[in-house]
């Protein structure tokens, strides 16, 4: 990596690299009001995008009586919008790269929460599967895109923290959704998951009035003037609460070149891609597998209540969040490669031991594979921040938008393990299968993985 040491840019002076200037003056920044806001608006987007993909599980127990689902069928409905999600994070993450962060927002919340109407009125498995894999499109963009635009508007002081508790939303979406299961299911039935849904449509407003594009964006694709504005309003607002800014520090000077996807199999960004393909795809195997069949598992094997099947998948979710932001307040410290490592191969642990145990009773599963559920949600709620840092602006969106796409595939592919599993072998050797995954993910991550803590992205990023 091709890396100009530090130099100090004197006040008033031409700026040689105006996105070198737009990193730098970035970088000095403390949290401002306006990135404070930004986050929590899209925070919102994002809390409801949790709730989206996760709502399924909670309305199929029902959904499985109700339309006499079989195994393979309920398998096929959980998994369709993650591969919707596969197909959205794709597409929408080279879009963003073209057109900008916030437009694509915008678009993306549109087509989730259509969706969800539509969601409404399905008659059958059928119209459910193309449903979910149209909204799988939207729920698929939304994420990767507002990563890329959280972590393009603050400094690497402090940016594992910031941005986790930011990702946080998304996992309190999933708790959103169990308490709405819980507490609506048995009583207005499983339209009332869509129905909840429907509420993101109001933040298109804030979304389209108040947040500013991303100042390192603009300046990738030349739009400086716009840039240095946006900036310009986060300095004034810094210096208004009382902060004294420092002069701006250069320290690299960012590749002068077009979005283009071939690079991210190019140089140092082929070990990059390929290890953080691996690590999404082994983790959300795992967690999206676990937490999307569990309330279905616990009432059809072991012939729980609705309302408990459904409670007990409330607290592994439960769980989840707090590992989730215990992981925000301790990456920055501990470190992004040190700690999916650790969570990698400890999470196998209890799994090993309740396949040991022949997952006997709904206790054994609530405990031990809530236990490994929190583990590996440490590791997938933080990916975005992870794959955001490892790409320059010109792939940021694009890098995330492909490596989430393996997340879609993970998250798709487990479900239909667990139906094949279960149906052929036995529900223990579903967490055998599981605990074994995770042992892949977390040797890729010990060979090739990046550390990232503590450096400006455009001094890890060319």
């Amino acid at each position: 990596m091709n890396i100009i040491r530090p130099i100090q840019v004197p006040a008033g002076a031409a700026i040689a690299d105006p996105q070198a200037d737009i990193s730098a003056r970035l970088e000095r920044l403390p949290i401002t009001r306006e990135v404070f806001w930004a986050r929590n608006i899209v925070g919102a987007a994002t809390f409801f995008d949790g709730y989206t993909v996760i709502a399924i599980a909670y309305a199929m127990p029902v959904l499985v009586k109700e339309w006499g689902l079989n195994p393979q069928q309920t398998g096929m409905i959980l998994s369709m919008g993650y591969l919707g999600q596969l197909l959205g994070a794709i597409l929408f993450g080279w879009l963003a790269e073209k057109v900008g962060r916030l437009r694509v927002l915008l678009f993306t919340i549109l087509l989730f929460v259509s969706m969800d109407v539509a969601c409404l009125f399905a008659a059958g498995a059928g119209m459910m599967i193309a449903f979910r894999f149209v909204q799988g499109i939207g729920t698929g963009g939304e994420v990767p895109v507002a990563s890329a635009y959280i972590n393009e508007m603050i400094g690497s002081k402090g940016r594992g923290k910031f941005f986790l508790l930011y990702e946080v939303m998304f996992l309190l979406g999933l708790v959103g959704a169990g308490l709405i299961g819980y507490f609506m299911v048995p009583v207005y039935g499983w339209k009332a998951m869509f129905v909840v849904g429907l509420v993101p449509a109001i933040l298109m407003i804030p979304l389209r009035w108040f947040l500013k594009e991303s100042p390192r964006w603009l300046a990738a694709n030349g739009r400086y003037a716009e840039a240095d504005a946006i900036v310009a309003r986060m300095e004034q607002s810094a210096r208004a609460s009382g902060q004294e800014l420092p002069a701006p520090k250069i320290t690299a000077t960012p590749v002068r070149r077009k979005s283009d996807w071939k690079e991210l199999f190019q140089g140092i960004y082929l070990k990059r891609t390929l290890s953080i393909w691996a690590i999404w795809f082994t983790a959300y195997t795992v967690a999206n597998g676990t937490i999307t069949w569990l309330p279905t598992l616990y009432r059809q094997v072991f012939n729980l209540p609705l309302q408990t099947s459904i409670f007990y998948g409330f607290l592994t979710s439960v769980g989840g969040v707090i590992a989730a932001i215990v992981c925000a307040l301790l990456i920055d410290k501990v470190g992004r490669k040190r700690w999916y490592t650790g969570a990698l191969l400890l999470a196998p642990i209890p799994l090993l031991f309740l396949a040991w145990l022949g997952a006997a009773s709904p206790i054994q599963v609530l405990v031990l594979g809530g236990l490994a559920y929190a583990i590996v949600q440490t590791v997938t709620f933080s990916l975005y921040l992870y794959s955001a840092e490892i790409y320059p602006t010109r792939l940021r969106a694009l890098g995330t938008g492909t490596g989430s796409a393996w997340l879609r595939l993970g998250s798709s592919t487990g479900p239909i393990i667990v139906g094949f599993v279960m149906s052929s072998m036995g529900i223990q050797y579903v967490f055998a299968t599981f605990a074994a995954i995770l042992v892949v993910g977390a040797i890729v991550t010990m060979l090739f993985a990046v550390e990232t803590k503590g450096k400006a992205l455009e001094e890890l990023s060319p």
